[in-house]
């Protein structure tokens, strides 16, 4: 009796559950929620861009009775070329040009924003806006977003109430001023000299100093010197090539010209 009951309390005693065994350092470790990183590992990061920077130059310059506008029509990232023919200059109304430099995806949205105030403008006053009002729009577009800035740089450019060419800087938040001439993108640092010498004389001592607010140059000279200077930065800039756009605003209106670039 004696030995029937312990081999029954036995096979009673193997029937219970046991306990998991605990995980040895050579056992796979289950899948934890915590973020810390897992043994032998080194954290992980991960960042996000919202921006890209898409090279290019563009350029305006301001005469007594005409505006000249230029910009190449290459878009990069990095070493890669995306597109050998992508306009960065925009038509606003017959006597404004948008030249715009920088991220090509704020680019697009800041140009689709600035044809429906101009759109809803017309619709309301009856007329296009004058260049002076779209500067000031212009201004006050970029200075909204200024939290989280349009990654773009640009200028303005046309003709003013008395005729004479205008040329407006802008920053990406919006701070501008209106000045003879003016170039940004990849290309500024190699164009800029040759714009300070040739339409501002700031470094020819005996000349004369052109007007406060435009260039003394012909519309003739100042297109071969516009031309000549995208040439140039063409060979020197990866980011700047393939075709230059220029666009000549007068009384007569707005034609565009193109010339080839270095497309290497």
């Amino acid at each position: 009796f004696v030995l029937v009951s312990a081999v029954w309390a036995g096979a009673r005693r193997s029937r219970r559950p046991t306990a998991p065994a605990m995980a040895t350092a050579a056992d796979p470790q289950p899948l934890a929620l915590s973020s810390a990183p897992a043994a032998g590992r080194g954290p992980m990061e991960r960042r996000f861009n919202p921006y890209d920077y898409n090279g290019g130059t563009v350029l305006a310059v301001a005469g007594a009775d005409f505006a000249i506008v230029a910009g190449d029509t290459r878009m990069s990232s990095g070493f890669n070329i995306l597109s050998r023919n992508q306009s960065k200059l925009l038509k606003l109304t017959d006597t404004t040009v948008l030249a715009t430099g920088g991220f090509r995806g704020d680019i697009s949205t800041l140009q689709k924003l600035l044809r429906a105030k101009l759109v809803e403008y017309e619709h309301k006053h009856g007329e296009a806006m004058k260049v002076h009002a779209v500067a000031q729009m212009l201004a006050n577009t970029l200075y909204g977003r200024r939290f989280f800035p349009y990654y773009t740089w640009n200028i303005l450019s046309g003709l003013d109430e008395n005729g004479v060419g205008c040329v407006y800087s802008y920053d990406p938040v919006g701070n501008y001023e209106r000045v003879r001439v003016n170039v940004t993108g990849s290309g500024e640092s190699l164009i800029q000299p040759l714009l300070d010498n040739q339409f501002e004389r700031q470094h020819q001592q005996m000349a004369a100093k052109p007007p406060p607010l435009s260039v003394d140059l012909s519309l003739d000279d100042t297109k071969e010197i516009v031309k000549d200077a995208f040439y140039s930065a063409g060979e020197r800039d990866i980011y700047t090539g393939d075709t230059v756009e220029l666009i000549v605003i007068s009384k007569a209106g707005v034609k565009i010209e193109t010339h080839e670039l270095n497309i290497d």
